[in-house]
């Protein structure tokens, strides 16, 4: 009977394992890095159909959704295009579990606090749900701060402004996800320490 149990816990130790290392080997987000492109807040430059110092929730990493990532040079807000999402389905979720971008700004020079940031883009919607959130960070820790989630319709584009304050021993993050089927315009992020 011993010898049973012990077979038993093996077995379970190694599906444990087994379950662990697939789920820890999912890519989360796509990269593409350009040094020389700065901050890249207007999505002009692009490497591999991605905008280059952007951290991308792409199709190829968001589970169970349908959405396309484009960059539109007939809406725009600045340069020449903005980044678009087009959804047909996704997680209402957030983080990686839905379409969308991150970034820790680790390819320009982090904007470390302790400060102060403005934190400013220009948006579009027709039907989706967005999430945006901003916020210090550090390893294993973080105090994200939901800037702003609606579903309102925004036929012409929006300014949207926010001061953000860093505390020391960490760095700005900025998110944003799509929530819910639409299409969802954003160009000309900018950053500021004021």
């Amino acid at each position: 009977m011993k010898k049973y149990w012990i077979k038993k816990k093996s077995e379970y130790a190694l599906l444990l394992g087994i379950f662990f290392v697939f789920t820890a080997c999912q890519q989360m987000s796509e990269t593409e890095t350009d040094v020389a492109a700065g901050l890249n807040g207007g999505f002009e430059i692009i490497k591999n159909n991605l905008p280059v110092n952007w951290l991308m929730y792409t199709p190829n990493t968001v589970p169970n959704a349908d959405f396309d990532i484009t960059f539109d040079n007939a809406i725009y807000k600045e340069g020449e295009q903005s980044l678009r999402f087009d959804v047909k389905e996704c997680s209402s979720t957030g983080g990686w579990h839905s379409p969308g971008f991150t970034n820790e700004f680790s390819d320009i020079g982090k904007f470390e606090g302790k400060g102060n940031y403005k934190l400013s883009f220009w948006i579009k919607n027709d039907g989706s749900k967005y999430h945006i959130s901003a916020g210090g960070v550090a390893p294993m820790e973080g105090d994200m701060k939901t800037l702003v989630e609606s579903d309102q319709q925004l036929e012409d584009w929006k300014y949207l402004e926010y001061e953000i304050d860093v505390p020391k021993d960490m760095h700005l993050r900025m998110q944003l996800n799509i929530l819910q089927p639409g299409t969802f315009w954003i160009d000309d992020i900018r950053i500021e320490k004021i």
